[in-house]
């Protein structure tokens, strides 16, 4: 199913306020769990931003869990930002016994510039350690009135683009490859010629022009906000932009708090699986005396629960022998490509498109006034 517009039932603009689109940054961790009379522990899951919503019920959940086990309650606090933000903060010293990021480049640079975290880390857990998948999508006014149906549309002259700053955003980077895999796929015909040496030529003039599209339709972007969350703020509450590029949970949440009288999502022909992966900080969790707290913390998301809240808070679960039908259902069976479809993964995307000054971003960026 493609090109599809989705829409929900409205529940009021007031709890899309108060449950996370203004909810907590990195230095105002919320508390999930209640302490009462029997011992409590404390660990802290920092994650990006739009997974506020996913992880106060998921804590919650895991709390009682913990506490039907071991007879403890446990005190999550979660710290929100956009992926790179947060990577950079646990790296520097944000004491985090978890992290659950956008993207698995953003704990390989904690791995690899603090130490805090095994090198192993992505192979310790089920599905590269990834618990759940999203894909991106767009989210357009009621009506659709811009008649926005695919990729190649976000390029037109009378268009606004809201999508956040892939310097700073994981979910803004998984916008970003979506749009230059739907450049390359539409000029190659299959993406499988982009690993193929037989067909460098063409590769070559298929990324000229896919360097032109995304040239193109990030001059159509007003702003460049710094996470996913953000941008989101700036389509909903400050009625800025045509279309936003959204990960499918914030596009689905934003149509349950406004309702499809509101917005509507729009399913492109093609997009990209996104994974966001999870992992113990190795070192802080065993400074804090949390390590089996916190492998039980991330084990918890693969139980049949964790995933069931998973599918609710609108993620794709990675188990979906274990979710309802009626749930799954919800999903747009869109055309998904990976990553290593593009790039051989998050270094060279890191190298080709988003360094300082050399990366194709900043070649083709031009900082709006």
């Amino acid at each position: 199913m493609s090109n599809q517009r989705l829409g929900i039932g409205s529940i009021g603009w007031f709890l899309l306020i108060g449950i996370g689109f203004l909810g907590c940054d990195s230095s105002t961790p919320s508390t999930v769990g209640s302490a009462g009379t029997t011992k409590t522990r404390k660990l802290l899951n920092v994650s990006y931003d739009p997974t506020r919503e996913l992880y106060v019920e998921f804590n919650q959940a895991f709390a009682e869990h913990w506490k039907e086990l071991h007879g403890e309650w446990v005190d999550v606090d979660q710290s929100h930002g956009g992926s790179g933000q947060q990577s950079r903060a646990v790296t520097e010293g944000l004491s985090a016994d978890v992290v659950s990021l956008a993207l698995s480049g953003d704990i390989d640079v904690i791995a690899k510039k603090s130490g805090l975290i095994a090198q192993d880390w992505q192979s310790r857990l089920p599905n590269n350690s990834s618990p759940y998948t999203s894909t991106i999508v767009f989210l357009v006014r009621k009506g659709n009135p811009k008649k926005i149906t695919d990729w190649g549309d976000l390029v037109r002259d009378d268009l606004k683009v809201i999508t956040p700053n892939p310097k700073t955003g994981g979910g803004a980077r998984w916008n970003y490859l979506a749009a230059w895999g739907f450049a390359l796929q539409r000029e190659l015909g299959d993406l499988k010629k982009v690993r193929d040496p037989a067909f460098a030529e063409e590769v070559r003039q298929a990324t000229e022009k896919a360097k032109s599209f995304i040239q193109r339709l990030y001059s159509n972007v007003p702003k460049l906000d710094k996470s996913a969350r953000a941008a989101t703020n700036t389509f909903i509450q400050s009625q800025i932009g045509d279309v936003l590029l959204a990960w499918e949970n914030e596009a689905f949440l934003a149509m349950r708090e406004l309702g499809s009288d509101q917005v509507e999502m729009v399913v492109p022909s093609l997009s990209i699986r996104a994974e966001p992966p999870v992992a113990v900080v190795d070192s802080n969790a065993r400074a804090h005396g949390n390590e089996e707290l916190a492998k039980e913390y991330l084990n918890y998301l693969y139980s049949e629960r964790g995933q069931q809240i998973v599918a609710k808070n609108f993620y794709r679960p990675r188990q979906t022998e274990l979710t309802d039908p009626k749930i799954l259902s919800q999903f747009a069976d869109v055309q998904l490509f990976e990553i290593t479809d593009v790039v051989s993964g998050w270094d060279e995307a890191q190298e080709l498109h988003f360094k300082d000054r050399t990366g194709i971003f900043d070649q083709v960026y031009q900082v709006k006034p």
